[in-house]
């Protein structure tokens, strides 16, 4: 009986042990994304892999019946990837079924499925490059790709009726069918047409591997993905942004594109008392582009971007802190630490924070509950003189009385400085059912925006000189940024492309 209670208790426990990881990985996802949002960015990856391919394909003809010389055949190298991806886009949608059905599935696939979309982009596009010449060579023979059915479809998107416009120009590869390509693409971006824009693009990339239109396509894809705004496209977005300032980190654009991998990432931020992952990453984004462009033009933009950015995460702080210190008398002070660490990170990271105020005073509170006076005096004091008017001063007054530390006289320049204006009840409201911060961003693209009309973009420009950008206008894309004075805090911007906050304007306050 001792043997076998022995060997039963073993296998309980290694029965455990091999249940705790699939639990944990389905607990906790390995991406800050949610299962259903990494899934939908896998199948659209891999849709438009497919697309691409199947274009790639129509375009060729088979070389041989023979098999020795048919595995070598362009054709069948490409066919090949296309089933592959196939494959991997039917254990995406098998997965987001189980997952939209609440079944148990194991939950490392994701990452699994993540590596494998990403090896086969890059064999994909390997594969599309290497049969360039093959598709040029065929179209300088008069070798013409199959004529569509009356009632085809340009990559499953677009009506029959007739032979589409768009078979001639994906069919064939010849002189000069880039800039064509080209102004198509940004006509059905501009008409919202952007999944229709963005195969096109992905045509002049992936066929005319020399054109001088391929940096500006590329950039033009995440523009694409950018206008269109859904959360999927924002983190599509960002990533292509990202994509792009990998293959050109020296263009005079990789500014903006780095701002609008910032702001991708701020179209997507929630109220400062839920998930903040999308804040910390505007955030480091927007302090990488101060660090490595130092002189931009688009200095003013990130620097506000940033503080309303920070306001967020602070705000995030002070609620968290404020709850561990009501914990302090709920479970007999085990909170005070938590909240005095938030509110020191506070005073530390966020110098500008509009409910800086709040902060100094209970973080003084704190290490007075500690028998720390000292501290506690230090952070009174602070908050006397840069806050002199705060709701708060007069209870610091009393305390510093208490610990018996002179009171200090306010700072001239915050002397006459008005409180922060805190939310009201109508506001507070407002805000949770919106569930979305305060921000400003402008939602125009880096090439394209939103509601511009030909000719006024930065991207008519490059039309006008070929895929070049002219040197005098490319530090300031597009060309709408520019305004001629600052608008004020509470007006819409030119254009009226960007969304204002009523956030508070943050006080020049020094720790």
């Amino acid at each position: 009986m001792h043997y076998r209670f022995i060997a039963l208790t073993t296998l309980c426990f290694a029965l455990l042990l091999s249940a705790v990881p699939t639990a944990l990985a389905q607990g906790k996802p390995q991406s800050d994304l949610s299962a259903i949002q990494r899934l939908d960015v896998m199948k659209s990856k891999l849709e438009s892999l497919r697309r691409s391919l199947n274009n790639a394909i129509s375009t060729l003809a088979p070389q041989s019946t023979d098999k020795k010389e048919a595995d070598d055949d362009p054709r069948q190298r490409l066919q090949g990837l296309e089933k592959e991806v196939g494959s991997i886009l039917s254990e995406v949608n098998d997965v987001r079924g189980k997952q939209e059905r609440s079944e148990r599935y194991d939950a490392t696939m994701l990452d699994r499925l993540e590596t494998s979309v990403v090896d086969m982009d890059t064999r994909v596009q390997a594969g599309l490059q290497a049969t360039a010449s093959a598709r040029t060579a065929g179209a300088a023979s008069g070798r013409s790709p199959a004529k569509k059915k009356k009632k085809g479809r340009f990559f499953g998107l677009l009506g029959g009726g007739g032979e589409d416009k768009y078979a001639d120009l994906t069919g064939e590869v010849a002189p000069g069918r880039d800039r064509v390509l080209f102004e198509e693409a940004v006509k059905q971006v501009r008409k919202g047409s952007h999944e229709t824009g963005r195969l096109l693009f992905t045509t002049i990339i992936n066929t005319y591997p020399d054109s001088p239109f391929l940096p500006l396509a590329k950039l033009a894809i995440a523009d694409s993905f950018y206008l269109e705004g859904t959360t999927s496209n924002l983190i599509q977005a960002a990533q292509a942004y990202q994509d792009w300032l990998t293959f050109f980190p020296t263009d005079p654009l990789a500014d903006d594109a780095m701002l609008k991998v910032a702001e991708s990432e701020m179209r997507q931020m929630g109220l400062s008392d839920r998930d903040i992952t999308h804040a910390r990453k505007a955030e480091q984004r927007l302090k990488v582009l101060m660090q490595q462009f130092p002189q931009t033009k688009l200095r003013a933009d990130v620097e506000q971007r940033l503080r309303e950015v920070q306001e967020n995460l602070a705000l995030h702080n002070l609620q968290i802190g404020n709850f561990y210190y009501k914990a302090k008398y709920e479970r007999e002070g085990r909170g005070l630490k938590g909240a005095q660490s938030r509110y020191r990170e506070i005073v530390e990271k966020y110098p500008n924070f509009s409910f800086m105020d709040e902060v100094l005073f209970r973080l003084a509170a704190t290490y007075q509950q500690e028998e720390e006076p000292d501290e506690a005096a230090k952070y009174y004091q602070q908050l006397l003189r840069n806050h002199p008017n705060s709701d708060f001063a007069e209870r610091a007054r009393e305390q510093l009385s208490i610990i018996g530390a002179p009171i200090p006289e306010p700072d001239p320049a915050r002397k006459n400085a008005p409180p922060p204006v805190r939310p009201g009840m109508i506001g507070n409201l407002l805000q949770q059912v919106s569930g979305r911060a305060d921000i400003t961003v402008d939602k125009n693209g880096v090439l394209i925006s939103k509601d511009g009309k030909e000719g006024t973009d930065l991207i008519d420009e490059a039309l006008k000189y070929n895929g070049q950008l002219p040197t005098n206008i490319t530090p300031q894309a597009p060309m709408q940024r520019t305004n001629p004075k600052p608008a004020p805090a509470n007006s819409p911007r030119a254009g009226g492309q960007s969304v204002n906050t009523t956030v508070p304007a943050p006080s020049p306050v020094k720790p």
